[in-house]
């Protein structure tokens, strides 16, 4: 019986999940069709991605913390019904800044599916069974990214660029109100009291890193730092920093604990996260460089990277199954070596079509051990019961800074060269150097029967 009831949570999660990363991958199709509906200035074409990214990461501890506060239940139910507001808002909208409005509200609504889904896989299954379920959860991911372009392709063909968004509402109400029925709700046993000094200091810091390093143009290297679009904000990242760690340390409730640092294992995850997200960003520049060298369309360019969103897809489960067997660690090393191989076959040779598709599947297969399920399965087992979704949220902070933070660094180097080519295979290099220094300390994790040890001991704690 609880295993048909776990069953039956685990598609809920999934069909949330799927839904927050669908309107990822449909976006990019419907583009076209909303330039002709409502006017946009090219220079705002960007953020209908970076403000939902933005308003993710601003989201992700604030509905991760509430999470741990007032139950899994409570707070993925808001998520969703928040995602489902921001769709509306999305398909209704008729200018530009209500465009954006609503991709920010979707953003916010989004950062707290994945978290709360992936603590409550912790709260529900034993760590022996938690590394293959959370890699079908991974899975979910390469999905969307397959079948979003197809989905938003077919439904254009017979409706306007609004349905796509309009049809998250009914998923939504399903979800909500099976959740409902079967999520456990299990509050925190202390007093509900939340950071909101914390809350105002991590969002501060988060959009003025974001609007800092999207406003940065590659091709002026020291002059766009120094420019006031782009310096002022990273100025006041490096200001707030501090301010906030000391405001954490001190809060009886932070958003962020920031002793979790103080775990070896907690500091390694949160190194490699942010060195995935730098490898993941070099998926950004990948269509681009594909019209470069190979002379094709860019809708065509964008199909190129299915070998990789499949190598997600099968990866994911597979490298959950093995984390079971063979630990983490493992792991995590063979994704980054993984990642890195394939980065160095571009260096060689990006004009090579076997080398371009061979690395789109060993960096796909690399992406999904990492983020995929083991990083969050050791998050899962260091963290105690109440800060689950809290540890989550971690991670897609560290990757998505990673992210940003790559993509600026690929521009700068493509940029510092005449040949774009030239300028792309030094980034590959340089980002494959950077794997194979993250996977050197990666090798500090804990081996598997130290991790079995651990999360024994934690549960006869619980």
């Amino acid at each position: 019986m609880e295993q048909h009831r776990n069953g039956k949570i685990l598609a809920l999660l999934f069909t949330g999940v799927l839904m927050g990363a669908l309107d990822i991958s449909i976006v990019g199709p419907a583009i076209p069709a909303i330039e002709q509906t409502i006017r946009v200035d090219h220079k705002l074409l960007s953020w209908i991605f970076s403000i939902y990214v933005l308003f993710n990461l601003v989201g992700v501890s604030f509905l991760a913390k509430l999470s741990d506060l007032y139950g899994r239940r409570n707070i993925y139910m808001l998520s969703v019904a928040i995602f489902a507001v921001g769709s509306a808002i999305v398909a209704l909208s008729d200018s530009i800044s209500l465009l954006l409005l609503g991709r920010a509200v979707q953003g916010f609504g989004a950062s707290g599916i994945f978290p709360v889904a992936s603590a409550v896989i912790g709260d529900i299954y034993p760590p022996e069974k938690r590394g293959r379920t959370l890699g079908m959860i991974g899975a979910v991911f390469g999905i969307a990214f397959i079948i979003g372009p197809v989905i938003a392709g077919v439904l254009m063909l017979w409706f306007k660029w609004n349905v796509l968004f309009l049809v998250n509402l009914p998923i939504a109400a399903v979800v909500i109100f099976f959740s409902w029925h079967l999520l456990p709700s299990k509050k925190s046993t202390s007093k509900p009291h939340f950071d909101w000094i914390g809350m105002v200091l991590i969002a501060l810091l988060l959009a003025s890193f974001a609007f800092g390093i999207n406003n940065i143009e590659a091709s002026e290297g020291m002059r766009s730092l120094l420019s006031f679009s782009v310096f002022p904000f990273l100025l006041i990242t490096l200001v707030t920093l501090p301010v906030f760690i000391y405001f954490e340390k001190c809060s009886p409730s932070p958003v962020v604990k920031i002793e979790l640092f103080d775990i070896r294992q907690i500091r390694i995850v949160g190194l490699v996260a942010f060195g995935t997200g730098i490898i993941q960003a070099v998926t950004i520049f990948i269509p681009e460089m594909a019209v470069t060298v190979f002379g094709v369309s860019t809708s065509k360019a964008s199909f190129m990277l299915i070998p990789f969103v499949i190598a997600i897809a099968i990866g994911s489960p597979v490298a959950g199954r093995l984390i079971d067997k063979i630990g983490s660690r493992a792991i995590v090393m063979t994704g980054l070596l993984l990642a890195a191989t394939g980065l160095v076959l571009l260096f060689i040779d990006a004009s090579s079509k076997y080398n371009f598709y061979s690395a789109g599947i060993l960096m796909g297969l690399g992406s999904a051990m990492l983020q995929g399920s083991a990083l969050r399965y050791i998050m899962l087992n260091e963290v105690v019961v109440s800060e689950r979704a809290l540890g989550q949220g971690i991670i897609t902070l560290f990757t998505s800074t990673g992210q940003m933070t790559g993509a600026t660094l690929i521009g700068m180097i493509v940029a510092s060269v005449s040949m774009r080519l030239e300028g792309y295979s030094r980034s590959f290099l340089v980002i494959a150097l950077i794997a194979l220094v993250v996977m050197g300390i990666s090798y500090r994790l804990k081996s598997h029967s130290q991790e079995l040890a651990h999360a024994s001991a934690a549960n006869s704690n619980e």
